[in-house]
């Protein structure tokens, strides 16, 4: 299994338009293949943080996953309201899950 965790970080004010386009694309995730989770959060102590964890049969899948109707369109909506480049997640290799 593959995880991925990631911050994108809004420009001020903006962190809840953010975080609303991650949703959508969270919820565009329920129907592809490969997909465990995917989880939009943010810090409370982090005003323009959105944080994504998700979790994948393998990478493959997920980088399989960009190719999916509607997902470039939602980047490029989220695009306009990050404030610099999005950092690089950290990529985790599973070595348990349960449910």
């Amino acid at each position: 299994m593959y995880l991925l965790q990631g911050k994108l970080t809004a420009v001020d004010g903006a962190q809840e338009e953010l975080a609303s386009i991650l949703i959508e694309a969270s919820k565009l995730m329920e129907n592809v293949e490969g997909n465990e989770f995917y989880l939009v959060g943010k810090a409370l102590e982090d005003a323009n943080g959105v944080y994504v964890t998700e979790l994948w049969h393998s990478k493959e899948d997920h980088d399989n996953s960009l190719q999916y109707p509607g997902v470039k369109e939602l980047i490029m909506r989220a695009m306009p309201l990050l404030d610099g480049a999005p950092e690089k997640g950290k990529e985790i290799q599973v070595l348990n899950a349960v449910k």
